[in-house]
């Protein structure tokens, strides 16, 4: 045993910002569909601190790689996250996630390596 303890994920449903539930809950199901209708148009995103393109990174990070958040903590205001991050091509890593929300929906996310 390392020793180190693993937080319960905070179940998707107890999200208290509803974009950032719609968000996880399009990444956790590989739904291209709902994952881009929980964006704005023109939603912005970067990846520790470099800007990335948004279909690309999703593409190759969340969709073609299997990609899976299990939340282990949120902030007060419901937009910002520390998750483990799965997916095939890097494994597992805690992660953070900050969003930005504009009418409901996601309008820029930031994510890097907690």
């Amino acid at each position: 045993m390392s020793g180190r303890t693993t937080a319960v994920p905070i179940a998707v449903s107890k999200l208290t910002e509803p974009a950032v539930r719609a968000f996880v809950t399009a990444v956790n199901a590989h739904d291209r569909e709902s994952f881009r209708a929980a964006l704005t148009p023109g939603a912005t995103m970067s990846d520790d601190g470099s800007e990335r393109d948004v279909d690309d990174w999703t593409e190759n990070e969340i969709f073609s790689s299997n990609g899976h958040m299990d939340v282990e903590k949120q902030t007060a205001d419901g937009l910002g996250l520390v998750a483990r991050y799965r997916n095939d091509t890097w494994g597992e890593m805690r992660t953070t996630w900050r969003f930005t929300v504009e009418d409901g929906k996601v309008g820029r996310f930031e994510t890097g390596q907690a």
